[in-house]
């Protein structure tokens, strides 16, 4: 009993209450990680300057494209340790896990290189102002150099999340949310260090919560062990990239095409990339309903397919996008009527205010569709069925929203409603494409 506290059974009881349950958890979790960005975007906006706020919205795109990777491929940790729950092969999840050590720890060495090397040559490819290049290349840089923590932060949550505990990975992120807060107004408010400051307070508290993680983690009855003979370069890696992998290239892209985005506003001026940069940490809070819809589907979803139960994985599906749906419009009336107020809260500027409600009236209708897409996300994700995701999210973002928000930047009184527009547009595709996915594979199902 002790050890089924850690974990929860998603193959029976009420399917509302159980999804409910475990994705508020994973909601609180989101929230707070979004409050990373724009606490450093709220603090700077207030005690740094105005090239400060473009520079920590230009480098976060470019480390939140990093995260969206390892989230990714964390998703296939979470996925497989929620089928061998179902299965009730809780022996076999020491060696996911040992093997999940030793490839995001070879991960990490490539990817800060990566990032500590190329961040000028990333700033440039953003088309970042030049008032805040060298600012975007310091935030870029900091935030590269702590990515150990970023990534340590991820894999464990994954892994809980497999186990049907969302809990621990709230706790895990609460705290560094509060580290976080407390170094931006120290280092930025007090020292005025910046976007420095705010980039430092960011690692600093990614760092504190993997450590309390881990000293946690060792106090708690798990229903799985892993020894050091777990840790290496198993077969279980190649699994868990087999459903990982599509996810992560598809949210590598779809960030790709959201940075061309950025890019493409940067170009328009300082004052509509401080606008845009606003917008999307509030689209970043707009989102977090959805997102932890898909990663509590996966979830759910994965360990009913490993219990055999498909009605009741299909009728989780259904119960997500309603209940996203119902949410998501509130959420709209509030984007597209009054995106000035959300906006106030990270500067004072009536110009970058102004422009920030302009891109969220057009982005609004996001807060409905996206529920529908990601409900779907997370039904394909549970059954391990990650290719039509991947298709999707390609085919979407370079069929559909970067060439419609180039379009509509180029027409003549350009404004960002229009370029706004391009994102809700985009999920009416992606609901089409994944309707039709979905009848594809019932009818296969049908007949195997």
């Amino acid at each position: 009993m002790e050890e089924r506290k850690l974990s929860d059974d998603f193959t029976q009881g009420s399917i509302g209450g159980k999804l409910l349950k475990f994705m508020i958890p994973v909601l609180g979790a989101l929230i707070l990680q979004a409050m990373y960005g724009a606490v450093d975007l709220l603090v700077v906006g207030q005690f740094g300057t105005s090239a400060g706020i473009s520079a920590v919205s230009t480098g976060s795109n470019i480390i939140n494209l990093v995260t969206f990777v390892i989230a990714g491929l964390t998703m296939g940790v979470t996925v497989l340790i929620s089928r061998f729950l179902g299965e009730g092969a809780t022996e076999k999840i020491g060696k996911v896990i040992g093997g999940a050590i030793a490839f995001f720890m070879a991960l990490t060495v490539f990817m800060m290189l990566l990032l500590l090397i190329f961040a000028p040559g990333l700033a440039g490819w953003l088309n970042a102002p030049e008032e805040a290049f060298d600012l975007t290349v310091t935030y870029v840089r900091i935030c590269g150099a702590g990515l150990v923590f970023v990534v340590a932060y991820n894999v464990i949550s994954g892994i809980f999340r497999g186990l049907g505990n969302s809990r621990l990975p709230l706790i895990f992120v609460a705290i560094a949310c509060v580290v976080n807060i407390g170094g931006d107004l120290l280092f930025v408010a007090v020292f005025h260090m910046n976007v420095a400051g705010a980039a430092l307070a960011t690692i600093l508290a990614q760092f504190v919560s993997v450590v309390i993680s881990l000293i946690i983690i060792r106090r708690q009855r798990l229903p799985f062990s892993v020894t050091r003979q777990d840790i290496g370069f198993h077969p279980e890696i190649k699994t868990f990239l087999k459903l990982g992998f599509p996810i992560a290239l598809q949210d590598f892209l779809v960030n790709i095409s959201f940075l061309i985005l950025c890019a493409i506003v940067n170009g328009i001026s300082l004052e509509a990339s401080s606008g845009y940069g606003i917008a999307q940490k509030v689209t970043a809070f707009v989102m977090l309903i959805p997102s932890s819809l898909m990663q509590s589907m996966s979830a759910f979803v994965a360990q009913n397919v490993g219990a055999g139960k498909e009605d009741r994985a299909k009728k989780a599906m259904v119960t997500g996008m309603a209940a996203g749906a119902c949410i998501g419009v509130f959420i709209f009336a509030l984007s597209f009527f009054r995106g000035d107020v959300p906006s106030a809260l990270f500067t004072t500027d009536p110009k970058y205010i102004a422009r920030s409600a302009e891109y969220l009236k057009g982005f609004s209708p996001e807060a409905i569709l996206t529920c529908l897409v990601f409900s779907y996300i997370g039904y394909f994700n549970g059954h391990g069925k990650t290719m039509p995701v991947m298709i999707q999210g390609i085919s979407s973002s370079f069929l559909v929203r970067v060439p419609l928000s180039y379009l509509f930047s180029i027409q003549p009184g350009a404004n960002l409603v229009t370029i706004g527009l391009a994102v809700p547009i985009t999920s009416v595709y992606g609901i089409l494409f994944f309707t039709v996915c979905y009848l594809m594979f019932q009818k296969k199902e049908q007949r195997s």
